[in-house]
């Protein structure tokens, strides 16, 4: 039983250290100048590069083949991402100009709208814009002056037609005293002339 252990033990790590090989063997083979990330090929240059010491010092010899491609990749690199770059500022300056002018017809949208509003709740009054509730006061406080000066001139036709009865009823009155006074003048004249006549026949049978 002991022995079936170490057997399995033994088999384990030996598929443990072909994995670890193979694993180190496709990293290896998949390292290049050729291909990948800069940083893939830094460790390419890395790992294939010798080293020595000297003066107590490492140092890393590396060929200057790979040097120069390492180079020329790391600088089209560069290139690329300085093409992104300026693609990418072309792209923000077209989004900021593109931005600008929303901004600017929002601007211009937003006027509009508080001019519709502005002119939705107003009224035209005399030719001016008027707020409705500016409008309201203004209507109502002309129909309260008019009614106002309607009650006045009703109140006034009535105390000038109550007026005009009171001046017919003593217009009558004076009539009546007038005639009746005219009627007593008449009277006492006619009475004056028969006295007078009674006292001239008198005076003619008196002779």
């Amino acid at each position: 039983m002991k022995s079936f252990r170490i057997l399995l033990l033994a088999l384990s790590a030996l598929a443990l250290n072909l994995h670890f090989a193979n694993a180190q063997e496709e990293e290896s083979q998949e390292l290049s100048l050729d291909k990948g990330p800069i940083t893939s090929q830094f460790e390419f240059i890395y790992k294939k590069s010798g080293n020595y010491r000297s003066e107590g010092k490492r140092y890393e010899v590396v060929r200057i083949l790979s040097l120069d491609k390492l180079r020329q990749n790391v600088l089209d690199t560069l290139k690329v991402y300085a093409q992104k770059e300026s693609e990418l500022k072309t792209t923000i300056a077209g989004h900021e100009t593109t931005i600008a002018d929303l901004n600017k017809k929002l601007e211009e949208t937003t006027k509009n709208l508080a001019g519709v509003t502005e002119e939705k709740d107003s009224m035209s009054f005399l030719g001016m814009l008027v707020s409705k509730v500016t409008y309201n006061t203004i209507l109502w406080t002309i129909i309260a002056g008019l009614l106002g000066l309607l009650l006045f001139f009703i109140y006034k036709f009535r105390r000038s037609n109550i007026l005009t009865q009171e001046a017919k009823t003593s217009l009558s009155e004076v009539e009546e005293e007038y005639e009746d006074h005219r009627r007593r003048a008449l009277e006492r004249e006619q009475k004056i002339s028969r006295q007078l006549q009674d006292e001239i026949n008198k005076y003619k049978k008196a002779k």
